[in-house]
């Protein structure tokens, strides 16, 4: 009995100290990275009536997905650009009138230089194309992440994108040993020669939402999460209203880098005041 009694007192300890190492990394990684939105000193709401005033049009690239989702229902909401188009491989229904005068462009992403045309005519562009290696394999997940993004780009650009926004991953880093970083980072890195006079990058974290599709992974990850986040709101996830506040808080900021790389921390403290 004393043995067990030792050997419980010698597991909670162990136990103890384990969670107090991944508390303090938990919090190294949520107060490691200083940013400039920490203390948000624009007024979004005046951003937003001057930016309305310019009678700006914008494309999104996946809105059928759920990031582009909540990007669509975000820039609707605010009543921000004069016309917004969405390119996509199929047509999309919405219920809601106040989608009604969106334009859809349906396009056949393998053969994109024959809708140059669609392309032309925005002022800012949001990607927000992905998929997955489990879902379109390994040279699928390649041409959708990269190809198809980066074709995209290069004709936006060509048809007077002056400001291109690209969701990307946190860790995203071309020399990366795993598949999906390398990629994301690969992207990155290639759209940035186009010259666009603003290119913004958004390396979320795990994104905290309630997909349709099953990505078991992820889930798996957000009920880790879960409990964490509330806690350490940035150390490892973020929630995907965060992510879609930020991009549009962030158009309506004026420039600062030409390239500009937004991590989770900075994508967190932006998509905090929305301009309601």
């Amino acid at each position: 009995m004393k043995l067990l009694e030792i050997s419980w007192g010698k597991a909670l300890g162990f136990f103890a100290v384990l969670l107090a190492v991944i508390a303090a990394v938990l919090q190294h990684l949520e107060n490691c990275e200083e940013t400039i939105y920490t203390r948000m000193t624009h007024d979004l709401k005046t951003l937003a009536e001057d930016f309305r005033q310019k009678n700006k049009s914008c494309f999104i690239l996946g809105a059928s997905g759920e990031t582009g989702k909540e990007l669509l229902k975000e820039i609707v909401e605010r009543k921000l650009f004069s016309k917004i188009t969405l390119i996509g491989r199929r047509q999309l229904t919405f219920e809601d009138k106040a989608f009604e005068n969106l334009v859809q462009e349906v396009v056949d992403f393998e053969k994109l230089d024959d809708y140059a045309a669609v392309f032309q005519g925005h002022d800012v562009g949001y990607c927000c194309l992905g998929t997955t290696k489990a879902k379109a394999g390994a040279d699928g997940f390649i041409r959708v992440d990269h190809d198809y993004v980066l074709k995209s780009a290069e004709l936006a650009k060509a048809g007077g994108c002056s400001h291109f926004n690209l969701e990307s991953s946190k860790g995203a880093d071309k020399t990366s040993g795993f598949l999906y970083l390398k990629v994301k980072g690969q992207v990155e890195a290639d759209i940035e020669p186009l010259g666009f006079e603003r290119f913004s990058i958004y390396r979320p974290a795990v994104l905290m939402v309630d997909r349709q599709e099953s990505r078991p992974t992820e889930w798996f990850a957000r009920k880790v999460l879960g409990p964490i986040s509330s806690m350490f709101p940035t150390a490892m996830s973020i929630p995907i209203q965060s992510v879609t506040r930020a991009m549009v808080a962030n158009t309506l900021i004026p420039a600062g880098e030409k390239v500009e790389i937004l991590e989770n921390k900075a994508i967190y403290d932006l998509g905090k005041d929305p301009e309601k």
